[in-house]
Formats: C-alpha cells, structure tokens, sequence
C-alpha cells in the first residue's frame, strides 16, 4: 500500500499516546510491524530512516529486542552516496550512526552480535566519504580489534582514498590496519582492491613530499604474484590519473635527489622502473641520467643510455636526444679514452641529426692535443676550423688556453694572445678562461707575474659588467670569481713577493704597478659590490615562476654538470676549475 510506513507510524503515535502509560506498555509485536512497514521497499528509498530509527530507539528503551537483519538492514538501507550519505535527500550517516548505536547497545545487554561486518563496513566508508576520516579509521580499528572482523580491501581501499583527498598522512593509518588485520602488503597488489589501496599510499607519500615511502609501496606491488602477464607495480601506477601523476612525480624526485647526491646507478634504475611502470620519463629526466652518468665517468653506461634514447625517438616514442647530450657523452668517452665509443657516438650523432657535428669533433681534438700541452696543435684546429667557416666557441678557445697551462710547459704569453684573439672573434672569455689563463702564469717568473697582473685587470673589468647587469648569467659566459680563482691569486701574490724578494724587481714598484689587480680579485665580494636593487634583481632572475622553480633548479644542475664535462682537459690536467 502506498505511503502505508507513514499510516504506521502515524498510528504508532497515536497509540502510544492514547493507550500507554508506565504500567502499560505497547507490545513487541506492535512495533515489529511498525518497523516491517517502515522497512518496505529499501525503507521507502531512505524516506522511511528516520521514522525506523525512533522506532528502534524506543523498542530499545522499552526493553525490547530488535532482531539482528532488522537492524542491519535499516542501517544499510538509510545510506546512500549523496551528500552526507543521504538517499535523494533521506536518511543519511548521522541517522545511520544513531541506529548503529541502537545495535551497540543491545549487543550490550544480550552479549550476542547484531551489527554485520557488511554493516559496519558499509558505514566505515560512507564517514570516509563524507570527509570524516578519524571516524571511519577508529570505526576499522574498533572492527578489527574488538569485533575481530577482517575488512575487505575493498574497504580499506575506500578509506584511503578518500583520506588520500583530504588529510594524506591519515592513509598511513589505514595501511597499519591493514596490515593489523592480517594482510600483506606485499601481496595485496594482485587484487583490484588491493592496487586501489597502495595507489592511494602512493598518492599520499607524493602529497606529504616522501618519495621514498612511495617507492617502497611500489615495490611492494611489484612482488606480488598473480598479476601476470602484468605487473603489480604497473598495474598501481596505471589504476587512475592522479596515481600515475603521483608515482611520476615520486619517481622524479628521487631521480633528482639521487644526482645530487652522485649515486648514478641509482638514477639509472630509477629511470629504467619508471619505463617498466609505462612511466614516460621527461627530456629532462632522460638528460640529467645521461649527464650523471657522463659526470661519474661512467662512460659505456652513458653511451647504452643515449643509443636507447636514439631507439626511442626513431620509434616516435620520445623526442631527439638535443646535440648538446651527444656532445656530454663524447666528453665522458674522451675522458675515459674510449676511443671505440667515441666512434659509436659521433656515426649516432650524424645519422640522428644529418649532421658531421664538426665543432663538436674539432674541440675533442683539442682536448687531446691540450691534455698534451701541444699549443701549436691547437693552434693549427683552430685555425682550420676559421678556414672552414666553423667559428670555434668559448670552449674551444678554452681549451686551446689549457694548452699553454700544462704543468712544465706553460706558456703565459700565448695563453693572454688566445684571450686576446677571443675577444677578436667576439667571444667573451668566461670564467674558466681566465682561471685558465691565471694558471699559465704560474712559472716563477717575474714577466708571468706582471702577465697575471694585466690578465686580471681585464677580469675585472667584465665583473664590473656582468655586476653592473645585475643578473645571473649561465655557466658559459659568468665571470664572477670563484674560490679557486681567490686561490690561483694568493699562489700569484706570493709568486710576486719571491719575485722581488729574488732581487727582479724593487718591491714599492712590484706592489704599485704588479700586485694590485691580483689583490682585487682576491678580495672580490660579489654582494659587496652590488647595490640592494642588483641584489634583488641578481636573486630573482631565475624562476621567476614559481610552478617551474624546481624545473628549473633540475636543468640548471644539469648545465653545471655539462660544463664540468665540457671542460675536462681544463679541470682534470690543470684544475682551473672547482665543481
């Protein structure tokens, strides 16, 4: 009969007023059926919640025993998935909350279970649902500790997804009740449920910045059996959008912490979980491996890694590898004379981008004659590279400067004739140019201390301009000393005070014409020598936006690495440069 739960209730009412008193109370039976009228239909989709929950309210006051499926069946049938786990509006979790409380309650008197596993689970996740994430966590806990219940992982999954929205740290509590009721981590991975749950562990160690909780949960999903021909850890990474951002971010940063702190194997691997995951590492990624690799001398894994890459972009599966990468890895061949390799590189290079990559070939073999200290070879490349049309770059000058700074054959005249012939060609010495440079005077001659003199004096003036720019340059044309720089100076002023201590020059005229440029740069404090505005202007000019800062911090580590790389016949004969 239509509406007939509303005709009971009303009749309830009125018999309940007209008939009892405290002597006198309404049967058992009487509010049975009033409750099977209220429970027609699903509760009369949630209309009928309230009602049966007074009911039940007062058949327990009254002394009355409700039978265990009434009370879960009003409980489950007075939720839904709307706001506040209400059903179009009806019923809802508060009204589900208070007739769990009527079910607690008797268990209290009779001693015997009346609230269903399915009941208590059911509740647990709407409260997780409606963003009350304590409550639900103590509802498992209180399931699993005193009902002795083992929830699904379907539930637990629930929980923790919700949890992973709105408070992340609390899905760690809801890993530990999973674990305390029985499961194991390890093996969860080949359910549904299961990767459910570890992907929004991974969602949450990305939100609490801990990316290595979320590779430890990854790793468990990987050992779990049962997958096949799939992978647990895949199959986690690929369960939603924000799972497979979560786990991409993770991997990143751990990538990135793992660089900065030169542990290129553990790039490597990273890198390679990442693919096994149908993870898409970025460029940058893909660039900051290889480089890491080149910088710890690791020439064959560098060289493995670029030819993939070279695999990957003729499979219209990842973009070219840029010129510049090529050129990082030929430097880490040089550098760990594999001749072989260097070979391999050069034949990928021309073949990936149609070209013979002349400077870059050119300014190999200017580190090989520069590690000898040959000038005149150097010499003779650059002079062919002009006679090809191939303007040689700071680099290369660089390079042909190492020459001349080759410990017992340094030559300072034609290492101050390279800066000159530089500026010539409108190439800006940076630098390592003139640590470079600097290093060549250091022969114990007095014509080198004044060579040094005037070397520095023109240092100064491009510090003076890059300060007054008031901007960070890049690593290939900065001119700001360094520590070593400062060293290379004190080695040239003591050079100087054995000079005239030799008798080859009078000591007021060593320090009035010699000595003051040198000391300069010694005592060379860039904020010092900017005024508040330059100050800010010099701190701001990277990352101006603040969603690529990291980004940006990553590529920037990257181009350091490259320069060392760069320079090797500069830094590893003559150390003119600290990295």
């Amino acid at each position: 009969v239509r509406n007939h739960w509303k005709s009971a209730t009303r009749k309830l009412k009125k018999l309940k007023k007209q008939y009892e008193t405290p002597d006198r109370t309404i049967s058992e039976e009487v509010y049975l059926a009033a409750l099977d009228a209220c429970m027609d239909s699903r509760l009369s989709g949630a209309r009928a919640a309230i009602p049966a929950r007074r009911i039940m309210e007062d058949m327990i006051d009254t002394g009355y025993s409700i039978p265990s499926d009434k009370v879960n069946y009003c409980i489950l049938n007075s939720l839904g998935d709307g706001p506040d786990g209400t059903h179009d509006g009806f019923g809802g979790i508060d009204c589900a909350l208070a007739m769990t409380a009527v079910g607690e309650q008797q268990e209290s008197k009779s001693g015997t279970t009346v609230i269903s596993e399915e009941t208590y689970a059911r509740v647990a996740t709407v409260l997780s649902n409606v963003g009350e994430i304590d409550e639900s966590t103590a509802l498992l806990k209180k399931m699993i500790a005193e009902k002795s219940f083992t929830p699904t992982l379907g539930v637990f999954a629930d929980v923790a997804i919700s949890a992973a929205k709105i408070d992340p740290p609390k899905v760690m509590n809801v890993l530990a009740l999973c674990k305390a009721s029985g499961y194991e981590l390890d093996n969860i991975a080949s359910t549904i449920d299961g990767r459910s749950l570890l992907a929004a562990g991974v969602v949450a160690a990305e939100s609490m910045d801990n990316p290595a909780l979320g590779l430890r949960l990854l790793a468990a999903a990987q050992k779990a059996s049962g997958c096949e021909p799939d992978r647990g850890d895949d199959l986690v990474c690929s369960s939603s959008s924000t799972a497979q951002r979560a786990a991409m971010l993770i991997h990143k940063k751990s990538i990135r912490k793992a660089i900065e702190e030169g542990e290129w194997r553990l790039a490597v691997r990273l890198m390679e979980r990442m693919m096994e995951r149908s993870l898409k590492p970025s460029l940058a990624v893909w660039k900051s491996v290889v480089t890491c690799c080149g910088k710890s001398q690791k020439s064959r894994r560098a060289t493995a890694l670029l030819l993939d890459w070279v695999k990957l972009s003729e499979a219209g599966e990842l973009a070219t590898p840029p010129l510049e990468i090529f050129n990082t890895v030929l430097n880490a061949c040089e550098i760990c004379d594999e001749q072989d390799l260097t070979l391999l590189v050069l034949e990928s290079m021309k073949k990936t981008h149609e070209t013979d990559g002349t400077i870059i070939t050119f300014n190999i073999a200017l580190k090989r004659l520069a590690r000898l200290g040959n000038v005149s070879g150097c010499e003779g490349i650059i002079i062919g590279m002009l006679q090809q049309g191939i303007e040689p770059s700071v680099v290369s000058y660089t390079t042909a400067i190492a020459a001349c700074a080759v410990e017992g054959k340094k030559n300072p005249e034609y290492a101050y004739e390279w800066v000159k012939r530089m500026r010539s060609r409108n190439v800006r010495p940076n630098l390592v140019s003139y640590n470079t440079a600097l290093a060549s005077c250091l022969d114990g001659k007095l014509e080198s201390s004044a060579l040094a003199s005037k070397i520095a004096s023109e240092m100064l003036v491009d510090i003076n301009q890059q300060v007054q720019e008031g901007k960070k340059r890049d690593t290939f044309t900065n001119v700001i000393p360094d520590n070593f720089t400062k060293r290379l100076c004190k080695q040239l002023v003591k050079q100087l005070r054995d000079n005239w201590r030799n008798g080859d020059i009078d000591m007021r005229v060593a320090k009035a014409t010699i000595r003051g440029p040198l000391l300069q740069l010694l005592d060379f404090d860039f904020l010092k020598s900017v005024d508040e505005a330059a100050k800010k202007a010099f701190a701001e000019n990277v990352g101006d936006n603040a969603d690529d800062a990291e980004e940006a911090e990553t590529d920037a580590a990257t181009e350091r690495d490259e320069l060392e790389l760069e320079y090797s016949a500069v830094i590893s004969n003559h150390r003119t440069a600290e990295v």
